[in-house]
């Protein structure tokens, strides 16, 4: 029996990770929002920090956006972090603190899918709903054969479906968090370990020669480059920063002030540019102008190609534009930004 045969080689060989330890409905939430397109390896110091900077929901509910994003800062995806911090407002002024403990309930809470709706249900409250991540869709569509392209709806209630066959409904959090640890130690993307897998003899596509075929993944989505030009504006122990504005990419997060443009700047042209735009803001070019690093950071559908320049001014500029804020070198430390901007001002 498949779940059987699982649970035995997970009780052997799983992994040990401090969220398996608790049957804590927010700590479960908690790494299941952060562990999202994150490295366990990774995650789990964010969730030691968490779970001590905000020990109950009300702790976090209680914290500005502004701590939570500083909290988070480095694991990127910054949505994450503000509906974390929305639904733990959401559960304690409108749920009395208490956390949803059915399936249904727990998909009301803001940042949360199917996915991680099950986990929750079935590591808090032993419910039987199976979790369905890549881990698990690699697995199951290699051990099964299963054609139909994964992260569609249609492969969602296929894969469902034969996982609730094949779940222990008497141990639905072991059995889910085996199937994970299965998949991710033994059926990888690539270099998978079929020669010591306990499912090579019944895997068609070990049988058919199909490993590297399966899962089936949909149509990779074209990747764009957006062109942004930062400005470290500074005098003195001070320069300026600005917040990024809800709609786009890192929301709530500090930068430093940017040009964004369709097209890169002609190299030839860019110093003579940039001051135009500082005379702009400022209302005057600065004492000297020097370009600095070029980065690159990709997203998940888009490529940031930054340029960094830097602008030194004598003293601070009568004119700052509404939306700067002016900042010094100590408090800079407690703002939450990129990591792109994290990474620049390392070098700096």
């Amino acid at each position: 029996m498949f779940s059987k045969k699982l649970i035995n080689w997970y009780q052997e060989f799983g992994r040990r990770l401090p969220w398996r330890d608790t049957n804590n409905p927010y700590y479960i939430w908690l790494s299941e929002i952060i562990l999202q397109q994150t490295r366990i390896e990774q995650g789990r110091s964010y969730y030691d920090h968490f779970v001590r900077e905000y020990p109950t929901i009300a702790d976090l509910a209680k914290a500005s956006e502004e701590q939570v994003l500083k909290s988070w800062q480095g694991l990127g995806y910054y949505s994450r972090a503000r509906n974390l911090h929305a639904a733990a407002q959401y559960v304690v002024d409108e749920l009395g603190g208490r956390f949803p403990d059915t399936y249904e309930g727990i998909l009301t809470i803001k940042g949360v899918g199917k996915y991680t709706a099950a986990a929750i249900a079935s590591f808090a409250y032993r419910l039987p709903y199976p979790v369905i991540d890549g881990n698990v869709y690699r697995l199951i569509s290699r051990l099964y054969g299963i054609y139909t392209p994964i992260g569609t709806a249609q492969a969602y209630k296929e894969f469902e479906q034969l996982l609730l066959n094949l779940i222990d409904r008497d141990r639905p959090d072991t059995f889910n968090q085996a199937i994970m640890d299965f998949g991710s130690i033994y059926c990888k993307p690539i270099g998978c370990d079929c020669e010591n897998c306990i499912f090579r003899q019944e895997c068609v596509a070990f049988r058919d020669g199909k490993v590297e075929i399966l899962p089936i993944k949909p149509q990779k989505v074209k990747v764009k480059e957006r062109f942004f030009y930062y400005i470290d504006i500074r005098w003195g122990n001070s320069l300026l920063m600005q917040q990024r504005e809800a709609g786009d990419i890192w929301q709530g997060l500090y930068e430093l002030p940017l040009h964004e443009t369709e097209r890169p700047i002609d190299s030839m042209s860019l110093k003579s540019d940039i001051c135009m735009v500082l005379k702009k803001w400022l209302g005057l070019e600065p004492s000297s102008l020097t370009i600095g690093p070029e980065m690159k950071h990709q997203l998940t559908h888009r490529t940031i190609v930054a340029q960094f320049m830097q602008a030194n001014y004598d003293t601070k500029p009568n004119k700052i534009p509404e939306k700067m804020r002016v900042v010094g070198l100590e408090e800079l430390k407690t703002l939450p930004i990129s990591r792109l901007i994290d990474r620049y001002l390392s070098k700096m």
